[in-house]
């Protein structure tokens, strides 16, 4: 899938996580968002700014779109492939747009 037809806060998390833009990927989020990655959960721009730093561009983190499926209106599942100092392999994200910014992201187990 082309990465054009997915949500521009999608395509911001990818690509800012490639560039290392970490205060741009940051503000890829609303302000009261939700990561969750296996379990673990970061919220708002403070708790995001921490697992950057801890597990995606503070370790080097690339993602390249594997595949996505929009679940809902709002809801998308998106396998990307992970290379970097940390996690290695394919992994399904569960985004959820709001107002063209992500209101959460759940890291899923394969």
């Amino acid at each position: 899938m082309s990465e054009q037809t997915l949500p521009e806060a999608i395509n911001n998390f990818v690509n800012y996580t490639n560039t290392a833009d970490s205060e741009n990927f940051v503000q890829t989020f609303t302000t009261d968002a939700i990561l969750n990655d296996w379990g673990t959960e970061y919220e708002g721009h403070e708790g995001i700014a921490s697992w950057n730093q801890t597990d995606n561009i503070g370790k080097k983190s690339q993602f390249e779109v594997v595949n996505a499926k929009k679940e809902s209106n709002n809801t998308w599942i998106v396998n990307l492939k992970v290379t970097g100092n940390g996690f290695n392999g394919v992994s399904p994200f569960k985004m959820v747009v709001k107002d063209n910014l992500l209101q959460s992201v759940q890291i899923l187990p394969d």
